[in-house]
């Protein structure tokens, strides 16, 4: 493994003076599932290792009035215990939940699925579909960036040199509205996504689809936000007819790759099936009682 120093600030200035300082690049160190596979497998060669976890900003892990407050430095597992979340936000819970093992989820934090920037990472569909908005912070100062815009290609984020994700943030859900997640793995568990699908919807008193968010993942370079998912879905009520539109859309919008995983073939029929289920499921939900 290549020689590194390891610092372990405490609060978020001295992050930041710890970035602009260090005398090369510098991995940023959350859960670190991800980075010390990197480490080992030689795919990063940082001079410093900047432990995150003990500055409170990124600790933090609030739900008001206004709504969810998830620092990048919170475990999967820690969000897990959180039933006031899980009935808001169920979609967000299963993608946090299929992260590795119970061992991983200990570790792993959703702020770190999301920088690791994998175009198969569970959290991010999720959150496209629920929304979300980055919150970074760097020696220009503070930003948000839509989720959707924040992760620009395989391994690659819209974060700026010396900046750091401190938290994600997440409306709180209006009345009779509700998210889900869905993915296929060759595996039942502990595997990478073949096709994730989250949406998230509202529905009136009716049962009619006033609004809606859909996401891809595992589909394209990245997690897509699909606004012809949403169309398909808006102004009908959530029946056979208005999930196979959406399903449909969904076929259309993704364009994978072929690998050991599935072909693209493959790929794109099962984002129809599980955008179709995932819709399915989310409207279920937004029309019972939260």
């Amino acid at each position: 493994m290549h020689p590194f120093t390891y610092e372990a600030p405490t609060s978020l200035d001295a992050a930041l003076d710890r970035l602009g300082s260090a005398a090369s690049r510098a991995d940023l160190l959350a859960g670190g599932t991800d980075l010390l596979v990197q480490l080992r497998g030689g795919r990063t060669s940082p001079a410093s290792v900047i432990d995150v976890k003990k500055i409170p900003e990124l600790s933090r892990l609030e739900l008001d009035d206004d709504g969810l407050r998830l620092g990048a430095a919170v475990s999967c597992w820690e969000l897990s215990r959180r039933d006031d979340i899980r009935t808001l936000y169920p979609g967000l819970m299963e993608a946090a939940e299929l992260i590795g093992s119970m061992q991983i989820q200990g570790r792993a934090t959703v702020g770190g699925n999301l920088c690791n920037a994998s175009p198969a990472a569970d959290t991010i569909p999720a959150l496209i579909a629920l929304g979300a908005r980055a919150a970074l912070v760097g020696s220009d100062g503070e930003r948000e960036l839509a989720v959707e815009d924040f992760v620009t290609g395989p391994g690659q984020s819209a974060l700026r040199e010396n900046e750091l994700l401190v938290e994600i943030r997440i409306a709180r859900p209006a009345e009779r509205t509700a998210d889900a997640y869905l993915r296929f793995t060759p595996r039942a568990e502990m595997d990478i996504a073949v096709v994730g699908a989250g949406v998230s919807l509202t529905l009136d008193g009716s049962g009619t689809c006033t609004s809606a968010r859909a996401s891809l993942g595992a589909v394209a370079d990245r997690a897509l936000l699909v606004p012809e998912i949403a169309a398909a879905l808006v102004g009908q009520p959530i029946d056979t007819a208005a999930l196979e539109r959406a399903a449909a859309a969904a076929s259309a919008a993704a364009r994978p790759i072929s690998d050991k995983r599935g072909t693209a073939a493959y790929r794109t029929r099962v984002a129809g099936v599980l955008t179709k289920r995932a819709a399915a499921a989310a409207a279920e939900r937004a029309g019972g009682q939260r």
